[in-house]
């Protein structure tokens, strides 16, 4: 492969619960970016797949972790490490997250034979485990770095992580998140590094969705609720179906059903059973990508998702699920939670309540379910809003102007001129900042000290 423009370090990758990281990847290879990318779990035996198989091809797997503890073992033994590897290792001692630091030394052998053609910048999705590797690798090859902050990885209060948060943070040249919701709050946060963060939305292709509602028969979708997602305390599920009684309980004509799978499922069918709602909320199960799409086309008047707030502070923030029923020309009935006001215009692309309100959620889906022609003009400014907003073509974009500014992405001139980029890759020559300009510190047997190391910007 030609020289590649960055790296990717993800946890899981390509897996089907994170498939905006899949269209991410291969939106930025339809536009010329080369990314290097390194899966540190094995996803190849996964059953489910909503991506191309030769996507595989195409991903450095890093060994199980048993063989990667043996593999930098052997290069330890050969001399072939940096000593500020070998002397973190040696004085590891009881800290956390050990593993970051295994990941980052093999990922960094990798590039260290690449040699002057290995990426200078690393990017990961989640402030988790592929985000605190990459702090690894700056530490000791001098990369910059950057991550995407989601959901829970960052509404979660982290367990004992190395390095900790407002480490992670401060070190990174970019944070992209993906809401404004998530943008203000993380500026909030971590004030000294407010300038670096950056809202992108998760791109989606709306062309699947756009194109089987343009062929659809609707004959069918005349009553029909809609909500995809697993069976998690935030999703809403519980609500959903207290809403629905409610509904059945007005007399009003509808059929609800739920995709997905997930702990709570015996749960919300005894909650199905108790209040005899059989005929008008079905929990389907799993369902593939392909009759997902076939289902908000001709079988649904309204997408619906109760969001809200878990015990642990865990919560939806941008749902994908949203933007899918949007490209689908549908009208979405949400809650007033996280990003999910950015997505859902209330009275716009459709309507919202208060999160853990099933009496406010069972008014709103009422009241569209009386009205068809609402529900169709709400689907087609939600489609409008999603094109503008969301469509994948707009929302790499937006990413590639983070990376050129904001990080040591390997300049391309032709794909900054095709892309519009020469000002950005400008501002960041006339404006390098320690993230970008990281010096790796030489170290010394007997002078180092740890602690020491990992504080030193």
């Amino acid at each position: 492969m030609p020289r590649p423009h960055l790296a990717y370090i993800f946890e899981r990758f390509p897996t089907f619960t994170q498939t905006f990281c899949v269209r991410e990847i291969l939106e930025l290879e339809r536009v010329g970016v080369r990314p290097l990318i390194f899966s540190i779990r094995d996803t190849r035996s996964e059953e489910i797949r909503h991506f191309p198989k030769e996507l595989f091809d195409r991903v450095h797997f890093l060994p199980s972790e048993e063989k990667l503890v043996e593999q930098i073992k052997l290069w330890r033994e050969a001399n072939q490490l940096p000593q500020s590897v070998v002397l973190t290792l040696r004085q590891w001692g009881n800290r956390p997250d050990k593993m970051r630091v295994y990941e980052a030394v093999y990922i960094g052998q990798i590039m260290r034979q690449m040699g002057a053609e290995a990426p200078r910048h690393a990017h990961s999705h989640f402030a988790g485990i592929g985000a605190r590797t990459c702090w690894w690798l700056r530490k000791f090859h001098g990369l910059s770095y950057s991550f995407t902050a989601h959901a829970n990885d960052i509404f979660c209060k982290p367990e004992a992580q190395t390095p900790d948060f407002p480490a992670l943070f401060a070190d990174a040249s970019l944070i992209v998140t993906v809401s404004d919701y998530t943008a203000r709050q993380l500026r909030e946060r971590f004030p000294f590094s407010a300038e670096r963060v950056q809202r992108v939305y998760n791109g989606l292709d709306l062309s699947p969705f756009v194109e089987a509602r343009a062929k659809a028969n609707r004959i069918k979708a005349l009553g029909g609720i809609l909500s995809v997602g697993r069976l998690i305390e935030k999703k809403g599920y519980d609500d959903l179906i207290t809403a629905c009684g409610l509904l059945r309980d007005r007399g009003q004509f509808f059929k609800c059903r739920i995709i997905g799978e997930g702990p709570l499922e015996s749960q919300l069918k005894a909650q199905i059973s108790k209040l005899k709602l059989q005929e008008q909320v079905e929990l389907t199960g799993p369902r593939s990508m392909a009759e997902i799409v076939s289902m908000l086309a001709e079988q649904t008047q309204i997408f619906a998702l109760a969001c809200k707030t878990e015990q642990d502070g865990g919560k939806d923030n941008l749902p994908t699920v949203l933007m899918e029923a949007m490209a689908a020309s549908l009208p979405c009935v949400s809650t007033r939670l996280a990003g999910v006001p950015e997505m859902v215009v209330d009275s716009v692309t459709g309507l919202l309540c208060n999160e853990g309100q099933p009496e406010q959620l069972a008014g709103i889906l009422g009241a569209l379910l009386h009205d068809p022609a609402q529900c169709e003009r709400m689907g087609h400014a939600g489609l409008e809003h999603a094109k503008k907003h969301f469509a994948k073509e707009v929302t790499v974009r937006h990413l590639l102007r983070a990376y050129a500014r904001l990080s040591d992405i390997r300049y391309d001139g032709a794909l900054a001129g095709r892309e519009r980029l020469r000002g950005a890759f400008l501002a960041r020559f006339f404006k390098r900042s320690a993230q970008l300009g990281h010096n790796v510190e030489k170290v010394r047997d007997k002078s180092f000290d740890l602690a020491r190391f990992m504080s030193r910007a």
